[in-house]
């Protein structure tokens, strides 16, 4: 029976009917005709990296977004009806389908991903066995990746492995991460060993597969507290062999930490650099995306437009969520732009890390404080709540001048971007950096050599290794990188680190005020969920009770009403 292929518009649903997948058709392309050459196998995968960024176009329910606001480093913020940034902070619910967008956008790629694996032999012109393997490898790189951000979310879900309609029960956490376990090693079993430049940007490689195997270990292992990893058809992954991989990355990838952090960030780029007081005295000159330490990253472009949300996608919306509330983004606030507000940072990471680590750069190179680097920031701008006066400057609006004129990006300069606010930005989205590979090193060998090569870069002395050294590394290094709530809950911190949120100073509309928890308060929230989150009602409704709800939703205690 032949299946209709949609490469690129249409989302595959588990509730997707047989009649859609299997009706012949002469107008589509179909399992019957294609793929049949090497250009149709890379159009297969250009569909599934096509997902990556479909999630980004509704960036506020979304796993980086998510991972970002509900850590114990940011409020929600936004204004004053943002009850979505402000109830992942509070690890509560605002709406039935929260994350649908998300959910969808993940098992359209994994759709897409089984069909390439299950046709992809059909594909005749290879220019030999290295070609076939680095497309086959990128497309079970992606499933696992798919998989792995869908079980950090909602801890177990269907597990889909065949292009056929069907609906599933949850598999358990044991069977998901077998699977992500078997797709990575098969990644790095046929990605060839390429230095990382010598594959094009923002493809997957075998080190990106390694990087990501130690991830999943760390995760696994951590949170549901297991010595090994399981492996799909048999098998167990153990940490000497996780470890084996990350030095394999670290010694062969070619990747290297950048030698100056702050070059890491775009506020250094040239277009901005030249205005911006802090880069100018620091010399500082931004390495631009696709840099030696970048293990993985989702990439964006300049064709931006509001028509369509597949082609919204292709621009960065965290950085546009990430930016300053109206009345700031301008030239007051220079060079951070304009956005949604989303995200202020907590004052306790700013103490705390100026307490533990006073001479430490990266603190100013990651945090802005806007008392004292932004000319005339003003507080409670379009009811800015949640507000703190510190902002993370990694992922946030860079403006530049063009003949005295403000833009919202420097990208309208350097990659031809829409003078649009709101649509020009296009940084990559970094999933995975080598300064992550070094410190997931340090901390499965137990071992400060790798934790001390990254303290070197920002000119710290060298510490003996201890789980709390590297735990604080960690937290100073990734910043707002996507990984601190993840790490709080594989660790087991998650419940006191987040409740230690309460009481921390705020302005809501400008008015002095304290966090407060809602729900019975963060720990309670916490303690309710596993910090795992609703999966979509509609999907639970429509698989007539197959499918069942996370623990800790679907109660007054987990709705949030707003302040």
């Amino acid at each position: 029976m032949k299946k209709t292929i949609i490469l690129l518009a249409t989302a595959f649903l588990m509730t997707s009917c047989e009649k859609f997948l299997d009706t012949d058709s002469l107008d589509k392309k179909n399992t019957g005709n294609f793929p049949v050459n090497v250009a149709d196998a890379n159009q297969m995968l250009t569909g599934i990296y096509a997902s990556l960024s479909r999630a980004v176009s509704n960036p506020q329910h979304s796993h980086f977004y998510m991972a970002e606001l509900a850590s114990d480093d940011r409020f929600g913020g936004g204004g004053e009806n943002d009850r979505d940034m402000q109830g992942l902070d509070h690890l509560m619910n605002t709406q039935p389908d929260r994350f649908l967008n998300f959910w969808e956008a993940r098992y359209e790629g994994i759709f897409r991903a089984n069909t390439a694996i299950e046709t992809l032999d059909k594909v005749s012109g290879w220019s030999g066995d290295a070609e076939k393997n680095q497309l086959l490898g990128e497309v079970h790189f992606l499933r696992a990746l798919y998989y792995f951000e869908l079980a950090q979310m909602f801890g177990e879900v269907p597990l889909l492995v065949e292009s056929v309609a069907t609906v599933k029960p949850k598999a358990s956490a044991d069977e998901i991460f077998a699977q992500i376990a078997f797709d990575l090693q098969k990644a790095i079993e046929l990605i060839p060993a390429r230095a990382y430049n010598a594959v094009p940007s923002g493809h997957a490689t075998k080190w990106a597969a390694q990087a990501l195997l130690a991830r999943a270990y760390l995760f696994y292992t951590g949170y549901y507290k297991k010595a090994d990893l399981p492996v799909a058809g048999g098998g167990t992954i153990a940490k000497n062999l996780v470890i084996q991989h990350l030095e394999d990355c670290i010694q062969n990838s070619g990747h290297n930490l950048v030698p100056e952090f702050r070059n890491l960030w775009p506020y250094s780029n040239e277009h901005t650099a030249k205005d911006y007081e802090y880069a100018k005295d620091n010399n500082l000159k931004w390495v631009g995306d696709g840099h030696m330490e970048t293990v993985f990253a989702v990439k964006f472009g300049t064709l931006a437009d509001w028509g369509d949300q597949y082609i919204l996608g292709y621009s960065n919306q965290y950085l546009l969520h990430f930016g300053l509330r109206s009345n700031n983004g301008l030239a007051g606030t220079f060079p951070f732009g304009q956005g949604w507000g989303a995200g202020p940072v907590n004052t306790s990471l700013w103490n705390e890390w100026r307490q533990a680590e006073p001479t430490d750069i990266r603190r100013t190179a990651s945090i802005i404080n806007a008392d004292v680097d932004l000319q005339d920031y003003v507080y409670g701008a379009d009811n800015q709540m949640e507000e703190t006066g510190f902002w993370q400057k990694k992922y946030i609006p860079v403006t530049a001048y063009r003949e005295g004129a403000l833009l919202p990006s420097y990208a309208v300069l350097s990659d031809a971007a829409a003078v649009d606010y709101q649509l020009a930005h296009t940084q990559d989205l970094v999933l995975i950096r080598f300064a992550d590979v070094l410190l997931m090193h340090a901390e499965l060998k137990e071992d400060a050599t790798n934790l001390n090569r990254v303290r070197a870069r920002a000119k710290l002395p060298a510490v003996a290794y201890s789980l709390a050294a590297l735990k604080r590394e960690r937290r100073w290094e990734l910043a707002f990188e996507g990984l601190r709530y993840f790490d709080l809950m594989r660790w087991h911190d998650a419940a006191d680190a987040l409740a230690k949120q309460e009481g921390v100073t705020i302005k809501n509309k400008g008015v002095n005020t304290a966090m407060k928890g809602f729900g019975g308060g963060y720990k309670a929230r916490y303690e309710a969920t596993g910090g795992f989150w609703a999966i979509p009602n509609s999907e639970i409704t429509l698989t007539d009770g197959v499918l069942t709800q996370n623990k800790g939703w679907g109660t007054p205690a987990a709705e949030f009403t707003g302040w």
